[in-house]
């Protein structure tokens, strides 16, 4: 599978560039950050997330010269011990895990205010305290999909709408 690489991709690693996909690029993969082979274009790997997609680029970065040709690549990798990898660092097989079709899950990793806002009216209408809005949160788009450090401060303000204590 090859993607069009942004020119906003990241070379998170000698002939490896992490992006996140583009919104109509198959919506109802929650998994918006790819890992590709610079060099061809070549998907590698998706994650949900940025920091779990340089992860996973770090990981890859150990197992070969990724600046090489994808064929020469395909040759020294073993794919199920690759996968197997970085499942350790929540990276999938491209496309591997999409949603019903009709699902738009696009935004996932990305907010706005407008987002803070529901989200907290939607906790303090179900009476939840900061321990159930981090765990609603894990589970559901666009949270799920934001690095640590974003989620913790979504988290914090919509417990903080929400008077979750």
């Amino acid at each position: 599978m090859d993607t069009t690489i942004p020119d906003q991709a990241l070379e998170a690693a000698p002939g490896l560039v992490v992006f996140r996909l583009a919104p109509d690029h198959k919506p109802n993969d929650p998994h918006r950050w790819r890992i590709s082979h610079k060099p061809s274009g070549l998907a590698i790997a998706d994650s949900m997330c940025r920091e779990n997609a340089l992860k996973g680029a770090a990981l890859l970065a150990k197992l070969t010269d990724w600046t090489q040709d994808a064929d020469t690549v395909k040759a020294k990798v073993d794919r199920e011990d690759l996968f197997t990898q970085l499942s350790y660092v929540w990276c999938i097989e491209p496309g591997s895990q999409l949603l019903g079709a009709a699902t738009d899950v696009s935004n996932n990793g990305s907010y706005t205010d407008v987002d803070i806002e529901q989200a907290a009216a939607a906790a303090k209408a179900r009476g939840f305290n900061a321990l159930e809005v981090l765990v609603a949160m894990s589970e559901t788009v666009p949270w799920c999909g934001l690095d640590t450090d974003d989620f913790n401060d979504a988290h914090n303000r919509i417990a903080e709408l929400a008077d979750a204590n």
